[in-house]
């Protein structure tokens, strides 16, 4: 029988990373919430990999962080192993990634929400949302509760669906096919059907994880180490104590072997036999997907990644299959150092539903139903990071909303958190949507390192950043600026000093001074040649005054200048242009400069202005560049 469990603000469906980031939003800005989980043992959980950023992910999470969200102060206390990605590169794509110990991850996460003011954790399964239809003619319905398996009701004037990936999940390993969510937990089965009778599109997408093996079955002088970078690098702007590798990644490879093994057994597949019905993620294939999609690659990389410092198991990141188990272990043993691994968990696919996005308004509210919000792997995205993201903006802007407040947009202009989500409500998603740095326009103006300046007077403007922090960050910029200017107006004559930095790096020598800017501005020189060489020059003023993230600041910014004002110049254009009205007669088809398929895709959409059409899925950054340049022209 129903009965009346309570009165809140906001309830939050799920307590994965989506729900977490929604729930700490809402609360911290004064909204009794309430946030419910199928088990508490779920809470912050990480059922696939176990590392918390990478490539264009770290970018969420240091923008997270800069909007005041929890993400990147949990990993820095949990994680055990630091490396910053493609340091080979620029730092437009330099990217954080970390090693989690899985379960003090969960542990720090579970007790912020505890112990969070207005916040209410209650393990219970949603079945039901209560919606109240509206008065007028074009009104829309509106929540009004959430229901329990037991029959609890929970009156509510807004609810964030977090549901991941157990709405209507089912798992497949081989022929084994049960429904069930990640890690042996019950799936949500009513609520996905109670979504689809509110009319919610729902659509149906596959994810995978590989298998957890025992580490005293591996053979480690067979694999290459993978150490943390020194000293590890931190997510969070707010961390100052120093961060501690404490964990060794390692690398193998397949081979012929096991290639061979996946292809004589691909007809076991589910993806390949038919009985995965759920699209997956071209961007994180199944091992049999790589062996089939890539047939004239030799071997392919095998990471080995800790789960935590307290297990043996060991997670094989590359590995991801929905193989029968026996299948598995064949494949697995054939791998140098896994020749005698045993299997703690085998891997498997699971399928679930989730919400069509361009059902989605860009505060990732419903359409169809006001007070329904979605963030996460509900909304057709795929990562940890991306859910996180999403749940800050939703669960921010169901506050706003009940305030009667203008809500928080950010845009692809402003950075990676813009761009996911304008890619999602704007163009949809036919797979698991994963972040990258290629999706992101602008890189070099949204790099990781900055994202305090570009992020945090959002954070302030909607009261989850502090004033001090906020300032904090101005100053930091300011120091910036400051340094940037004495650089430039500090020159140097020739000296034996100077010869010896610029024949160190195969520099010709300088024969009438230089200035300092001009000097970080050659390949190779960095910020710390140049304090070097003004020590010894005696020219300096004492530069310890500076942060190493100022120094940071300063280095790119004077080296990457030309490009950056370019970009700047370039982003806007974009703003100006953005609301550009195209005219309605004019001829795509006779537009060379376009690709074929934005002529197509324009043609079909016939957008109305240039910020309509830079966002229609088929039209490419470049191609709504060359479009803003004919319509200038024109």
């Amino acid at each position: 029988m129903d009965f009346e469990a309570g009165q809140y603000d906001i309830a939050v469906v799920g307590a994965g990373h989506a729900g977490i980031e929604a729930s700490l939003a809402s609360a911290r800005l004064g909204m009794k919430t309430i946030c419910f989980t199928i088990n508490l043992d779920a809470v912050g959980n990480l059922p696939c990999n176990p590392n918390i950023g990478g490539t264009g992910k770290g970018h969420l999470v240091r923008e997270l962080d800069a909007l005041g969200g929890e993400m990147a102060k949990c990993a820095d206390r949990a994680c055990v192993q630091f490396r910053m990605l493609n340091r080979g590169k620029g730092p437009a794509v330099h990217s954080l990634r970390a090693q989690t110990d899985r379960r003090k991850y969960q542990e720090i996460m579970k007790h912020t929400l505890e112990r969070q003011e207005n916040l209410t954790l209650r393990q219970a399964e949603i079945v039901d949302i209560g919606v109240e239809h509206g008065q007028g003619e074009n009104s829309l319905p509106t929540v009004t509760y959430v229901k329990t398996h037991t029959g609890a009701i929970f009156r509510c004037k807004a609810v964030i669906v977090c549901t991941g990936t157990y709405l209507a999940g089912s798992t497949i390993v081989g022929e084994a096919i049960q429904t069930g969510g990640p890690d042996g937990m019950f799936a949500s089965i009513i609520l996905g059907e109670r979504l689809r009778e509110m009319g919610l599109n729902l659509q149906r997408f596959k994810t995978g994880t590989p298998a957890r093996v025992n580490a005293r079955s591996i053979d480690f002088s067979k694999l290459e180490e993978q150490h943390g970078d020194e000293p590890p690098p931190q997510f969070s702007f707010e961390t100052k104590e120093p961060l501690i590798n404490r964990a060794i990644c390692y690398l193998t490879y397949t081979n012929e072997k096991t290639h061979d093994i996946i292809r004589k057994n691909l007809h076991r597949s589910p993806m390949h036999s038919g009985k995965i019905d759920g699209t997956g993620a071209r961007y994180c294939p199944s091992i049999e997907d790589k062996i089939v999609r890539f047939a004239d690659k030799k071997r392919h990389q095998i990471f080995l990644e800790p789960m935590g410092l307290e297990t043996e198991e060991i997670y094989l990141q590359g590995f991801s299959s929905s193989m029968p188990e026996e299948v598995q272990l064949e494949m697995i043993h054939s791998v140098p150092g896994l020749e005698k691994a045993e299997i703690m968990r085998p891997a498997y696919a699971i399928e679930y539903d989730c919400v069509n996005p361009l059902e989605l308004l860009p505060t990732l509210e419903s359409k169809k139903i006001s007070g329904l919000y979605g963030a996460g792997q509900f909304n057709g995205s795929s990562g940890y990071e991306e859910a996180a993201a999403q749940g800050y903006v939703a669960g921010v802007n169901a506050v706003l909303k009940l305030q009667n407040k203008e809500p928080l947009i950010i845009s692809r202009n402003d950075g990676y958190i813009g761009t996911l989500i304008d890619d999602l409500v704007t163009k949809g998603t036919s797979e698991p949507y994963r972040m990258m740095t290629s999706r992101a326009e602008h890189r070099l103006l949204h790099r990781q390192d900055n994202a305090d300046i570009r992020m945090s007077h959002f954070g302030n403007h909607v009261g989850l950043i502090s004033d001090e922090r906020h300032k904090n960050v101005l100053e930091k910029y300011k120091k910036v600026d400051d340094e940037i200017k004495r650089l430039e107006e500090t020159f140097i004559p020739p000296s034996d000093a100077l010869k010896e930095l610029l024949d160190k790096n195969g520099m010709p020598d300088v024969l009438n001074g230089i200035s300092l800017a001009s000097l970080l501005r050659r390949p190779k020189i960095t910020y710390s040649d140049i304090e070097t060489l003004e020590l010894r020059q005696e020219t300096q003023k004492d530069g310890s005054c500076l942060s190493a993230e100022v120094k940071e600041q300063v280095e790119i910014s004077i080296k990457y200048a030309g490009y950056i004002e370019r970009q700047q110049r370039q982003l806007d254009e974009l703003k100006r242009m953005e609301n550009h009205i195209i005219p309605e007669d004019i001829d795509y088809d006779s537009l060379q400069i376009l690709r074929i398929e934005a002529r197509q895709k324009l043609n079909a959409v016939r957008p109305l202005d240039l910020g309509q059409a830079t966002r229609i899925s088929g039209v490419s950054p470049s191609d709504a560049a060359a479009l803003m340049v004919y319509l200038k022209n024109k």
